[in-house]
């Protein structure tokens, strides 16, 4: 056989802020395939729920870029480290101290942002989301970019975008209704309450859950966190709701008692992509570009000019809101809403003084 051309843009590459592994592709028994394999990119910030920062993005996009040439890979496992979160967006601390105030700055941040979406929906490969634990905000953006999810039931999924100073346009304002409808999606992009797996499953957002909590028979169970019943006393769908109250203090003390086992995830997306291997690779391809053309409409449409003004918001609501995270107690991250609205009211211009004065204090 002729030398064979590489088709990547960087010829070795160095992952620093990323972890990158090449996994053999398993059968159906759980032996490996000889010579295919399925990239493994892992988000590896797990002291900050696994927020990406700008040096992180670089190697995403390049990690993207290998897999996708890589003529010997089934799938790309889009994942991150630990149990506690898959992603929680951009790097807030990043945000607060480079960004914020800095549009021009922010504007070719986003061009990397951008990218790695980009990069995710062009991807020759599919691209499944192994969510191990919380995708919020910027993660839910690029989870749902990717073409498959499995997600551990202890997952919660939502935007903060609303509620820390920033639209929710790197993604999830393009994607989302196509998932779960308008309602549902107008409610979560403006509210920022978060779904638990089991309503992201039902809702049609991700594909399948796990458990991933064994208790102390080494038993798997059902994340306790969540309701089990059908319907609230007004007749809405509760089933997979948060509890609260002294269910939820329960719930938190069987939880405490479990340890968190990741198997049986790593196990359903390793049965998805040989699933995806017993297929004819260039109709499976083809069949995944045309589905993915139905987000490409929106995000081409729109993420250009979102990311304009998502750069001139840094010198207003998000060069607050994300010093507000940064800055304020750990038990009071958000401003005072209703004090903000109470001066824009009287007309007063967005200074830095009254930056200073909205960040919350301990």
């Amino acid at each position: 056989m002729k030398n064979l051309k590489s088709h990547t843009l960087v010829k070795e590459i160095e992952y620093s802020d990323i972890l990158v592994e090449k996994r053999p592709l398993l059968d159906a028994e759980g032996h490996p395939v000889e010579g295919l394999c399925n990239h493994w990119i892992f988000l590896n910030n797990p002291r900050q729920y696994n927020s990406y920062t700008t040096a992180a993005i670089k190697e995403i996009i390049l990690a993207l870029r290998e897999a996708s040439c890589d003529r010997s890979a089934v799938a790309v496992i889009f994942t991150a480290v630990g149990d506690k979160a898959f992603c929680t967006g951009g790097n807030t601390k990043e945000y607060a101290e480079y960004y914020a105030g800095n549009p021009q700055e922010y504007k070719q941040y986003m061009r990397l942002f951008n990218d790695m979406v980009t990069h995710i929906l062009i991807c020759d490969k599919p691209v499944i989301n192994r969510v191990n634990g919380m995708r919020i905000a910027g993660g839910q953006e690029i989870g749902m970019a990717c073409d498959f999810s499995v997600a551990s039931d202890l997952a919660r999924f939502g935007q903060a975008g609303p509620k820390h100073g920033s639209a929710p346009d790197g993604g999830s304002t393009d994607f989302l209704h196509l998932f779960v409808g308008m309602s549902p999606a107008m409610e979560s992009l403006t509210l920022c309450q978060h779904w638990s797996a089991h309503q992201a499953v039902r809702l049609g957002l991700i594909n399948k859950i796990v458990p991933v909590l064994k208790d102390q028979n080494n038993n798997f169970i059902s994340n306790p966190m969540v309701s089990s019943r059908e319907y609230d006393d007004w007749g809405n769908p509760a089933y997979g709701a948060f509890k609260s109250g002294v269910e939820r203090a329960e719930a938190k003390k069987i939880v405490a008692e479990c340890e968190v086992d990741l198997s049986l995830l790593d196990r359903e997306v390793n049965r998805l992509a040989c699933s995806l291997a017993m297929t004819m690779p260039d109709c499976l391809s083809k069949t995944i570009e045309s589905i993915r053309k139905k987000k490409l409409e929106h995000w081409q449409q729109n993420s250009e000019t979102n990311r304009s003004w998502l750069a001139l918001n840094m010198m207003t609501e998000a060069k607050l809101g994300f010093r507000a995270f940064n800055e304020g107690p750990k038990d009071k991250r958000q401003v005072d809403f209703f004090k903000l609205r109470q001066e824009l009211a009287k007309g007063r211009p967005w200074t830095e003084e009254m930056v200073e004065e909205l960040i919350p204090q301990p």
